[in-house]
């Protein structure tokens, strides 16, 4: 049974989720884990979501004990070092879950501790916004969880049953590649062609050049899936657009929020892995090699 929670990232998803837990468990269920610089630099911050100030947890790695269940929440920037850094949180049943956007960071993780307690997760549908030490949200979205491969299946109960406990809205996917893929497929479009255009969610809708190099790019997206093994149809791509066009006109995704703070994108997560995938394959992505390009041009600007 899952008891005792550590979460790595202390952005929007691990706030909107730390306080989920610690409300239903207590706050000595869940710390947040960080390493020495981090923890000294934030150690006496004060947090609030939707104005409440929260009494979180926060631990260097080194005083961490092994715990149950394991989120990593990080930036893709952070990734590699929350990999190692989880070394110490870690005994032989621990499960661990990554909420980060894309297809990729499942894999680094069971590249370092093997798949059967991994177990793969999409984030969807949350609004939050972390800006300082303070985040808002209205919708906590939810969480598709499922088992890639048949050793994941007693891990991926073991969360399940830990959802249901807290009540932490979720649905376990017979196919979590496809879902991984149909969340890739969203964030290529619209994340993307926010950042690269420079505005919000109806803004890429209603401009025609931008919302023909985002209906351009999701597409490259399903032809990289079929040579993966992954079945996205036209049917995912209506979806996912009925998806956009229900967002708030002036609202922002992550990449584009992320653009006017100055910070690093996911643009390796989106477009990188798409025309990575693509040379793989020999498919050309031409849309998101202008993007790949035009961002990691936007960055450098900073």
């Amino acid at each position: 049974m899952i008891e005792k929670i550590a979460i790595v990232g202390m952005g929007a998803l691990g706030m909107l989720y730390g306080e989920h837990i610690a409300n239903c468990l207590g706050k000595d269920a869940v710390a947040f884990v960080m390493d020495e610089d981090r923890y000294a630099k934030h150690k006496n911050d004060v947090y609030t979501i939707n104005g409440a100030a929260q009494n979180f947890t926060l631990l260097p790695a080194s005083a961490a004990e092994p715990v149950d269940l394991v989120i990593i929440a990080t930036k893709y920037s952070g990734l590699d070092a929350a990999v190692e850094e989880i070394a110490s949180l870690l005994h032989k049943d621990t499960v661990i879950i990554s909420v980060l956007n894309g297809i990729t960071s499942e894999e680094k993780i069971m590249a370092r501790y093997g798949a059967e307690n991994v177990v793969p997760c999409v984030a969807l549908g949350m609004d939050a916004v972390r800006e300082g030490t303070s985040l808002t949200y209205h919708h906590k979205g939810i969480l598709k969880i499922g088992a890639a491969v048949k050793a994941q299946k007693p891990a991926l109960a073991r969360v399940a049953e830990f959802f249901e406990r807290i009540k932490l809205p979720h649905t376990v996917e017979a196919d979590i590649n496809h879902a991984l893929w149909a969340k890739l497929l969203l964030n290529v479009g619209i994340n993307q062609t926010c950042m690269v255009y420079e505005t919000s969610y109806g803004g890429a809708m209603a401009d025609e050049a931008a919302r023909e190099d985002m209906f351009a790019a999701m597409h490259e997206v399903i032809e990289v899936a079929k040579k993966e093994g992954v079945s996205l149809t036209e049917a995912d791509f209506a979806a996912n657009v009925k998806i956009i066009q229900g967002l708030n006109y002036y609202g922002l995704p992550s990449m584009r929020q992320d653009a006017l703070a100055k910070r690093k994108t996911e643009v390796e997560l989106f477009a990188g892995t798409i025309v990575r995938l693509g040379q793989k394959h020999q498919i050309p992505t031409p849309v998101n090699e202008r993007y790949y390009a035009k961002i990691l041009e936007m960055e450098a600007s900073y």
